[in-house]
């Protein structure tokens, strides 16, 4: 039984001890090793001094290390702050003082990029660092050690501070559709039993090898590790360069599931995949694939079985579609996970009829535990649920998504729009999904985003930006729109780029920033 994250690891540690855990490139560490060095990792913090709950930023790209601070800070009874390596100082230093961060992780490399924005962090005290602490910057207030140092110290058994699984465990900072990136706070409950749900539709088990492609500050790339030290099963971690990397990763570790978002599967889709594939399953989330791509991955593994999820980070994961149903309802976000209920909300509350758009809201042990820092975004977003079972009240938090969706009569959701994402045009609601579907059905873009921008008279004018792929111009795809789309749907402007379109740290296509590079699409004399 595992009611603290890091004990997935010992207890495959005390069972299977000579199991393959971990791989990263040359190193290999089987169960027993990961546990010594997650052990070690906590008594090394505790010697250093970290309080119960204090935060451990981790600040490097995938690694032994990384994963090793992370298990090994909840493992002592603080919690952990995996922070995306693509991010710059300044919005490290953000991250860093918004969580009041006591200790940071991180390489002598990275260090140095950071070095004038950590004055800016008075909570922090300790800086680790993988590699020499030769030539590094000092500073008055931080003190550095060398990892090896860490581990060393680590040799002397400390006393832990006692958790329970309501205790927080991890803090995932996510972009948000305004302002500075929030932090959600996940108890040891909240990811032991996301794990646990996600590895029994996936049916794992310890014989899986598991890629870690994604930013572990993400929690769809972070869920690969919990999802696989849950089942004993082997995590490869790899950052990857080109999409070939990760075909190549796959066929020399034999790996079995494969994780990705959207723009990434559409880079990867189309690769010489081998006959003999060893991938059983494959997953998406992050946002809708499009079906050219899913139709291309089905046809280049026909024996590895597609799972197209739906979650926030609010509360891990909320849904999944059955690969027997995606013929049948390829459109569809599937149903709630094991352990988690999903229901369609009107703003009053009352629950939506079939085929009435609504809002999602998730309860169960997968809700996390609110906005670090931020009361009033956590109370608009959390919010209590009570049932009363025979004179027992019962009350709970539920999160609510913020996305529009709806479900048919045998229960089935499909999700319509973010509601911050919603494009107002002509005195319609337009969703962006929508339009991106007729685009991507035209078979002459890679990418493509359709963002609402303002107009004098229309309100928001729809602009499309797309990746051409053949040769395919705006004009030739605006025509291919014309029979697909209604009018007040038909973009009023479609911007064709030979380059990929921007990402968020997260690797998902960065609205946010296409939102304020096109803002001024129909200012006169822009």
């Amino acid at each position: 039984m595992s009611d603290l994250i890091h004990d997935f690891i010992f207890r495959s540690a005390q069972s299977t001890p000579d199991a393959e855990a971990l791989v990263y490139g040359n190193q290999r560490l089987n169960y027993g090793q990961l546990a010594e060095l997650v052990r070690h990792t906590a008594n090394g913090l505790l010697s250093d001094g970290l309080g119960r709950g204090e935060r451990v930023a981790i600040y490097l790209e995938k690694r032994i290390e990384n994963v090793a601070a992370m298990f090994g800070a909840a493992c002592a009874g603080g919690v952990f702050v995996p922070v995306n390596p693509l991010l710059k100082a300044e919005q490290v230093s953000y991250i860093l003082t918004d969580c009041n961060v006591r200790v940071l992780v991180t390489s002598a490399d990275r260090l140095r990029l950071l070095a004038a924005s950590l004055t800016q962090c008075p909570d922090l005290r300790t800086v680790i660092v993988t590699g020499s602490l030769e030539e590094l910057p000092t500073f008055d207030h931080i003190k550095l050690i060398a990892w090896d140092k860490l581990i060393e110290s680590g040799q002397v058994a400390m006393p832990s501070h006692r958790n329970i699984d309501f205790d927080m465990a991890a803090i995932l900072y996510t972009s948000g559709s305004t302002g500075r990136p929030k932090g959600v706070v996940l108890s040891h409950r909240n990811m032991v039993a996301g794990a646990n749900s996600v590895a029994s539709y996936l049916e794992n088990t310890s014989t899986d090898r598991i890629l870690a492609v994604l930013p572990l500050s993400f929690d769809y790339g972070l869920s690969q590790l919990t999802t696989s030290f849950s089942v004993g099963a082997t995590a490869v971690l790899i950052n990857h360069l080109l999409p070939r990397d990760i075909l190549k990763a796959v066929e020399a570790e034999k790996i079995t599931g494969l994780a990705a978002v959207p723009p990434l599967w559409i880079q990867i889709a189309d690769l010489p995949w081998p006959a003999d594939c060893t991938l059983r399953y494959l997953t998406n989330s992050g946002g809708a694939m499009q079906r050219p791509t899913l139709d291309a991955l089905r046809r280049a593994l026909p024996k590895a079985k597609p799972f197209l999820m739906y979650g926030l980070t609010e509360a891990f994961r909320s849904t999944f579609l059955p690969p027997d149903q995606l013929d049948h309802r390829p459109d569809s976000m599937g149903k709630a996970i094991p352990n988690a209920e999903v229901v369609v909300l009107r703003p009053d509350g009352a629950e939506c009829a079939p085929g009435e758009p609504g809002e999602l809201v998730h309860r169960g042990a997968l809700v996390s535990l609110g906005y670090w820092n931020d009361p009033a975004k956590t109370a608009e977003r959390f919010k209590p649920v009570v049932s009363v079972h025979k004179g027992l009240v019962l009350t709970e938090m539920a999160v609510w998504s913020g996305d529009t969706v709806r479900r048919d009569e045998e229960g089935y959701l499909y999700f319509i729009s973010r509601n911050d994402e919603m494009i107002k045009t002509s005195g319609y609601r337009v969703s962006p999904t929508e339009v991106e579907e007729v685009i991507y059905a035209c078979n002459g873009v890679a990418e493509a985003a359709a963002i609402g921008v303002p107009h004098p008279s229309l309100g928001q004018a729809i602009v499309v930006m797309a990746l051409s792929r053949d040769g395919m111009d705006a004009a030739q795809l605006l025509a291919l729109c014309k029979p697909r789309l209604p009018a007040y749907m038909l973009p009023a402007k479609i911007v064709m780029t030979d380059a990929p379109l921007p990402r968020n740290p997260n690797g998902k296509i960065d609205r946010k920033l296409l939102s304020i590079q096109l803002e001024n699409t129909f200012v006169e004399g822009a």
